[in-house]
């Protein structure tokens, strides 16, 4: 008698369970009513259900966990998970068979990555979806099993798992209403937007001409005295250089101006207190409430004057956000050619920026000097004694050093900079409002800016922050963003801030770094967005990724879900494609260089693909101009890099006039070409461990899908 046929083994399926890794997620059925909330829910992920108890050696991942609680819906460029019953063909997986749809249409995963441990198919959208919506993640039986074989998704049909997106815009727009009511200088203690420009008795306003020039040595007609310790008296002198034709110039002015703080600041700058507040974080509240202030702070600023008469109704007056780690004083290097254009320029210092408060600031002027503070914003947060440029010194939560020089970490792990960013994109808000109630110089006159015509332009950190000012903020209409990214962390992990994203993991509760081949002792395994043939090492799907690398892809993710309220790509939409009520048409221009190894052009294409913006962006060429083996990141102020000139003179036009020009079409595509080199980084990805060797004049590796248009959406499909 012959044998039995053995049982065919049950088809490959959908995982359909009650727990944040036994099904689909994001997933509304992680969430529980909340009516203090602007979607009506809250995320609601279980201790020791959805995640793990937590002790003094892994309390980071509690923290984290309580964070997300706070949100009112999910990412709005999700990474989505799907665990399977088993192993399937990644390479089977496409834009039909598994996507997420809504508003918009039909987005694909990207990044796509195979967890062979636990069967878990992850990626993150390709589109970024619209806050406060609801969205549905599809998968179907198309795809195949390792096998070849069709799965058999959920029971016989698609899965279909349906998700609220989070709202993260109207955090910062709920402060904006509450300076232009007044109800947040009534909070903060301010009585008065209008700015000074004295310190004790003396007035901080020079004639340009009487300042002699300043560019090092003993030709140092500025210097900055930073300091950089707690100790109030040691201060660091450094020239301010100053690129700025004199001759356009009538004055140099310093002053200063109060601004509601949003932040938390403990008395001795460096701890967690009772109620659960950590230094530099702007602590969470419910979407449908606006947070309030702590109290105020008097920040420092510096004016530039065109020469000649103040034309009636003031200068028009160009508000310049500076970079990272940078400060106020670049406003000296990334201003050449406005005065002559008749355009006043005026800077702030990024939260937590230009060192400690007590810095200072010489300039001579006429056979004197004059010697007065330069309100540093920087404060000693992690309790090493240092003050900073801003890295760890208050733009942001820092961990917190102990008397065996330990550190312990920040009780808010995935905040990254998000906090700093709104503080600092309030503090120019109330820049431009510190303007319109009239900037009177002494010596010069009353009104010398005008109230109406009030652009901005920003580098890096300031195209950033530029943003979100631009995305929010109604009484400026006109901006040039240079160099901007996002989100924070995808910048970190994939440029020269790579060894400070690996401090921070090192200080976690636990620390997940989990070694080479990636630089800085992590490997994330996250692929890139496309198969750059340059690299082919980087490639879409990830099959076998790194062992401990899905805790840092969870970890990045959380990050990023969690900082959509202070990130440039949630406020992108805003400028055209979903303007905020009451916001006027908004003329705009972005600048991004081929090669940018500090921002990245990936991290700007994320910015541009979430407000459909490419045709508003320069693509500078660095790789076909004589400075092309440069990191041409700082390249509108940074006078080594070729194409900087041509950049100051596209800057100065639009700042004028609103029209965008092409300085030298040799070096610069005005718009970019080809959106596809916005999703390669163009020097080897540092998950790799190797380093960059940038050449002159490639060949285009990364050409234009059709799938990044449109805002990464494709037409709909059925609903199954």
């Amino acid at each position: 008698m012959a044998a039995a046929a053995p049982a065919s083994a049950a088809p490959i399926g959908v995982r359909q369970g009650t727990t944040f890794r036994t099904a689909i997620f994001p997933n509304d059925r992680f969430t529980v009513r909340d009516r203090t909330q602007l979607t009506g829910r809250r995320v609601n992920l279980r201790v020791g259900i959805d995640y793990p108890g937590c002790d003094q050696t892994n309390y980071s991942v509690c923290d984290s966990y309580a964070m997300l609680n706070k949100l009112d819906g999910f990412d709005l460029q999700p990474r989505v998970t799907i665990p399977f019953t088993g192993p399937i063909d990644v390479s089977s997986v496409n834009d039909t068979n598994v996507f997420v749809q809504g508003p918009g249409g039909r987005t694909k995963l990207e990044q796509l990555v195979w967890d062979p441990a636990t069967n878990v198919l992850a990626g993150t959208t390709n589109g970024f979806l619209t806050e406060n919506r609801q969205y549905r993640i599809v998968v179907t039986s198309a795809v195949r099993d390792a096998s070849g074989h069709a799965i058999n998704a959920c029971g016989g049909r698609a899965c279909v798992v349906t998700f609220t997106t989070r709202t993260a815009s109207e955090v910062l727009d709920h402060i904006r209403k509450g300076l232009d009511n007044g109800s947040a200088y009534t909070q903060a203690g301010i009585t008065s937007r209008k700015a000074g420009f004295v310190q004790d008795g003396t007035a901080d306003v020079f004639l340009a001409a009487s300042v002699p020039p300043s560019v090092g040595g003993p030709v140092d007609g500025i210097v900055r005295l930073d300091q950089t310790t707690t100790d109030p008296n040691q201060l660091q002198a450094s020239v301010v250089p100053n690129l700025i034709n004199p001759a356009t110039v009538s004055y140099y002015a310093f002053g200063s101006f109060l601004t509601p703080r949003y932040q938390f600041e403990s008395a001795d700058n460096h701890h967690d207190d009772v109620n659960g507040n950590t230094d530099g974080v702007i602590p969470a509240v419910p979407t449908t409430q606006t947070a309030k202030p702590f109290g105020n702070d008097r920040i420092g600023f510096v004016l530039i004057l065109p020469a000649g008469p103040v034309p009636a109704g003031g200068w028009p007056v160009a508000i310049y956000g500076p970079g990272f780690t940078r400060s106020k004083y670049d406003i000296f290097v990334s201003a050449d050619h406005n005065a002559a254009l008749g355009i006043a320029t005026i800077a702030t210092d990024p939260s937590g920026h230009a060192y400690g408060p007590n810095s200072k600031v010489t300039v001579k002027h006429s056979g004197s000097s004059t010697t007065f503070l330069g309100y540093g914003r920087g404060r000693d947060l992690d309790g090493d004694g240092i003050i900073g440029s801003g890295l760890n010194d208050g733009v942001g939560p820092t961990a917190h050093k102990q008397g065996d020089s330990t550190y312990l970490p920040s009780r808010k792990p995935i905040d990254g900079l998000q906090s700093g960013l709104v503080q600092t994109t309030v503090d120019n808000m109330a820049l431009a409002r510190s303007i319109q109630a009239g900037m009177d110089v002494p010596g010069v006159g009353s009104n010398v800016l005008s109230h109406s015509q009030i652009s901005y332009y920003g580098i890096s950190f300031g195209g950033i922050y530029g943003t979100m000012v631009m995305g929010t903020d109604p009484q400026i209409a006109r901006g040039l963003l240079s160099v901007p990214g996002g989100p924070i962390v995808d910048i970190a992990r994939l440029s020269g801030f790579r060894g400070d994203l690996a401090t921070a993991l090192s200080h976690g509760k636990p620390d997940i770094r989990n070694g080479g081949p990636g630089l800085d002792g992590f490997t994330e395994s996250l692929p890139s967005r496309v198969v750059d043939p340059a690299q082919p090492s980087i490639a879409a799907p990830m099959a076998n990724p790194a062992h401990g690398s899905i805790l840092l892809q969870e970890l990045f993710g959380s990050t990023n879900w969690y900082d959509r309220s202070g990130s440039p790509e949630t406020f992108a939409p805003l400028l055209r494609q979903r303007p905020l009520p009451g916001q006027p048409s908004k003329q705009l221009l972005f600048q991004t260089a081929y090669g940018d190894q500090t921002t990245t052009d990936v991290a700007a294409g994320t910015i541009y693909r979430a407000g459909d913006l490419f045709d508003l962006v320069t693509f500078y060429r660095n790789d076909k101009s004589p400075t092309y083996n440069k990191d041409p990141h700082g390249f509108l102020a940074d006078p080594t890099i070729a194409g900087r000139s041509g950049a100051q003179q596209q800057l100065g036009v639009f700042l004028q006039s609103g029209t965008v020009t092409n300085p030298d079409p040799t070096m610069f595509e005005v718009p970019v070409s080809i959106i596809g080199n916005l999703n390669c980084l163009h020097y080897p990805d540092p998950q790799t461990g190797q380093s960059p060797n940038p050449q002159p004049n490639p060949p285009e590796t990364c050409p234009t899908r059709p799938e990044d248009l449109n805002g990464g959406f494709e037409p709909p499909l059925p609903m199954p």
